[in-house]
């Protein structure tokens, strides 16, 4: 039997913890969450919510050039959860495309679906260069697996997605305090904190933006191009790494 480490026996334990609150805390009502009212309706050429739909296309843009930075390197020799970051990413431009044609709680599932790939993705790139990388395996297959679930069961109970992003994203706060092991990427999670908190920001501040800008940018379309670009930190280590090979 393998023996586990002391962090990954503490990762283990947070990982049961935020498991037993999906599964017990009190459900939510999708209602009280979701806002699918966006303050930009314009359509252009005939496309409805035109800006909110076509500022996924950085998603798809950086999602491609990631797997092109990863189709240089041995399959081996890939970082964990590169792969399925990449792929997220590529996955959210098409799914939250089509959630902003006609946004609703139906196809608000399959916004979620691309962001879960990635997201697991995400952390599985910050647990396997902090902990090890049979935890970065293992924490990929688990948020993909948990977190397309919760997705699927959202519109009806939104606890359990609560729990996976937001537990997730105290688990990246915490991976961000811990050093990097020997010998891998070396991604910055900083980076990655900093545009995700300034695509909340932009999310929260919608219409108040809208206004602010004189009806030229919402802050949804805003937030779309700041989540994006957390893919920027990613490529850069492996060109970086690619570099010094």
């Amino acid at each position: 039997m393998t023996t586990l480490t002391p962090r990954e026996k503490i990762l283990a334990a947070a990982v049961l913890l935020l498991v037993l609150i999906a599964c017990f805390a009190p459900s939510l009502s999708a209602a009280k969450w979701d806002i699918l009212d966006y303050i930009d309706k314009r359509a252009w050429l005939g496309l409805p919510n035109a800006a909110n739909v076509l500022s996924n296309l950085p998603f798809l843009f950086l999602g491609v050039w990631g797997l092109f930075v990863l189709r240089a390197r041995q399959r081996s020799s890939r970082p964990v959860g590169t792969l399925w970051f990449f792929i997220g990413f590529i996955l959210t431009c098409f799914g939250s495309s089509y959630y902003h044609l006609e946004p609703n709680g139906i196809h608000l599932i399959f916004d979620r679906l691309g962001m879960t790939v990635a997201f697991a993705g995400m952390l599985g790139i910050a647990t396997g260069e902090r902990i090890s990388a049979r935890s970065g395996r293992a924490m990929t297959v688990l948020i993909t697996v948990t977190g397309l679930l919760a997705a699927w069961i959202a519109y009806t109970n939104l606890t359990p997605w609560a729990v996976v992003q937001f537990g997730g994203i105290a688990l990246i706060l915490a991976l961000a305090c811990i050093r990097f092991l020997p010998g891998t990427l070396g991604v910055p999670l900083g980076g990655i904190i900093v545009f995700y908190t300034l695509a909340k920001i932009m999310e929260m501040n919608d219409a108040a933006i809208y206004r602010l800008t004189h009806e030229f940018v919402s802050g949804h379309t805003l937030k779309h191009l700041f989540a994006a670009m957390a893919g920027l930190p990613v490529i850069r280590a492996l060109d970086r790494q690619m570099s010094r090979a």
